[in-house]
């Protein structure tokens, strides 16, 4: 049996269920596709800029009712010690993935049908998509939105450029219990990479950095990597030392891409990592991935009478009118970071002038939505 929707939504992440939630207040016939079972964790900085707030709120969504915290400060330093703090201009907050994204499941799903399948593939033809799934189920939709993350199959299937290329990038997260301030997220500096570090619901620690595989090859096991090229770095050190983890085993995920994607792409409108995926600095991605959801679900409601061509075009310029200098801003903050004289000369003129880094930081946000 074939089913039909006007709007099928491919990965039930942040980005698709935010979307699904803010579609589903409307006459939309909306379906949600997810592999992975809920609650879970996932590779990610969790923290959330406070510009999104204001629309999380709006869909009923509540942050510190789930025991997020409030973060209102950010350290930056390098593997030698040297350190900056500066007051974050909106904000944030810091909370795992495992929660958040399961309470908006629990939101979608008393409105919305989600899947627990694998697509396979997207065909569009005469003006309309047909999704297959692992399973052998096939749905027909008039417009597909993609969520399905940083990397997936359906990249390959898509003909997606960026996945045809190999990636120096890998990341890993674990939570710990620890000493380490409420208020406060840090990013530190080691050789090959950067760390940061966030307090969560529970009072737990997130520690989730970035490094390139060309680094973590010299060690090749986590805890020794940890040991050595993290604990380089003495505010790392500190922490590690005197921290639990929570986890077993940590999580990881390779092959992470920062090249630039279509927000449009084979007809499929592309939010969160589909999307793009900005340099991990203080954690904006989930903040865009919000963003991004709101954007998409924006188009379809304000343009219900637009045809295809129309809708591709205007999410298109929504996106990249919202998302583009954050983009480049990520990407030159990256290269700061990963350049020991240029990120010692940065923290030394933060001495001098405690706004830098927080102006520097905020070029990668955007306004209260």
């Amino acid at each position: 049996m074939i089913q039909s929707c006007d709007i099928a939504i491919i990965g039930g992440g942040l980005a698709g269920l935010t979307a699904a939630l803010h579609l589903s207040n409307s006459n939309f016939n909306v379906l949600v596709f997810e592999k992975n079972p809920y609650p879970r964790h996932k590779v990610c900085g969790e923290y959330v800029s406070n510009e999104v707030l204001p629309y999380l709120n709006s869909l009923g969504i509540h942050p510190f009712q789930l025991g997020a915290k409030s973060i209102s400060l950010l350290q930056v330093s390098n593997r030698n010690g040297l350190e900056s703090k500066s007051q974050l201009q909106l904000g944030g907050f810091g909370i795992s993935r495992y929660t958040l994204d399961h309470h908006l499941y629990t939101k979608v799903k008393e409105r919305v049908p989600v899947l627990q399948e694998t697509v396979t593939e997207v065909k569009f033809q005469s003006n309309q998509s047909t999704i297959e799934t692992l399973s052998g189920n096939t749905v027909q939709a008039r417009f597909v939105i993609g969520a399905f993350g940083k990397r997936s199959n359906l990249d390959k299937s898509l003909l997606r450029p960026f996945i045809q290329k190999k990636t120096q990038w890998m990341a890993v997260k674990s939570h710990y219990t620890g000493d380490f301030p409420e208020h406060m997220v840090s990013l530190h500096h080691f050789k090959g990479g950067y760390c940061g570090l966030s307090k969560i619901e529970n009072n737990n620690v997130n520690l989730c950095y970035l490094t390139t595989i060309d680094a973590f090859k010299r060690y090749k096991v986590i805890n020794d990597f940890e040991e050595n090229a993290l604990s380089e770095n003495p505010f790392l050190k500190n922490f590690l030392k005197q921290a639990t983890p929570v986890f077993d085993t940590p999580l990881t995920i390779s092959q992470i891409s920062f090249e630039r994607k279509k927000a449009v792409d084979n007809h499929v409108f592309m939010i969160g990592d589909s999307a793009s995926l900005i340099h991990p600095l203080c954690g904006n991605g989930m903040a865009m991935a919000i963003t991004a959801a709101k954007l998409v679900a924006d188009t379809f409601l304000q343009n219900k009478n637009s045809k295809r061509n129309e809708l591709e075009k205007i999410y298109m310029q929504k996106w990249n009118s919202t998302f583009s200098k954050r983009l480049s801003y990520g990407r030159l903050l990256q290269a700061v970071m990963m350049n020991s004289i240029l990120l010692n000369t940065g923290l030394k003129l933060s001495k001098r002038n405690t706004n830098l880094i927080s102006f520097a930081v905020s070029k990668t946000h955007g306004k209260p939505l």
